[in-house]
C-alpha cells in the first residue's frame, strides 16, 4: 500500500492522535516533532528519523529496508549532533528532519545533566 493511501486512512482515526487546545498531536513511536502530519508520521514514511532518551545519552532510529534500526549515541553533546547530522543529511536520508531531530537530542541530553547545587554551609556556634 501507498504511504499516501495508508496516510489518508490513519489520518483521523489512529490511536496515538491526542487531542490538546485545537492542536492535533500525535503518541507514536518516531514522530520526531509529535504533530499529526504526514512529514512527521513514523509508521506511514519508509525513511524515519526517531530520537528518544536512553540511560545516558539518546537513541536514534531510523528504518531501513522495513526494519528499525537503533542506534546508541552516548558519547557527549556535540559527537551526538554531529552524528545525527551525518545520518540525515550527509547520507540524503531526511534532510526535511535533521533540525527537529537536533532539538529534541539537545533538549534530552540538557535534561540528563546533572545541576550542581550549592552545599549550604553551616556556621560553626560561638561558645
Amino acid at each position: 500500500m501507498s504511504a499516501d493511501l495508508q496516510w489518508s486512512i490513519i489520518r483521523k482515526s489512529s490511536c496515538f492522535i491526542v487531542k490538546s487546545l485545537g492542536t492535533t498531536l500525535s503518541r507514536e513511536p518516531n514522530n520526531i516533532s509529535c504533530k499529526n502530519s504526514f512529514k512527521c508520521n513514523g509508521l506511514v514514511n519508509k525513511r524515519v528519523v526517531g530520537i528518544k532518551a536512553a540511560d545516558k545519552g539518546v537513541v536514534m532510529t531510523t528504518k531501513s529496508k522495513g526494519k528499525t534500526v537503533s542506534t546508541n549515541l552516548s558519547r557527549n553533546g556535540r559527537r551526538t549532533i554531529k552524528s545525527i547530522r551525518a545520518a540525515t543529511v550527509n547520507s540524503h536520508y531526511r534532510p526535511d528532519l535533521t533540525d527537529a531531530a537536533i532539538r529534541k537530542a539537545s533538549a534530552i541530553l540538557r535534561s540528563q545533566k546533572s545541576k550542581n547545587v550549592a552545599k549550604r554551609r553551616s556556621r560553626k556556634s560561638k561558645n
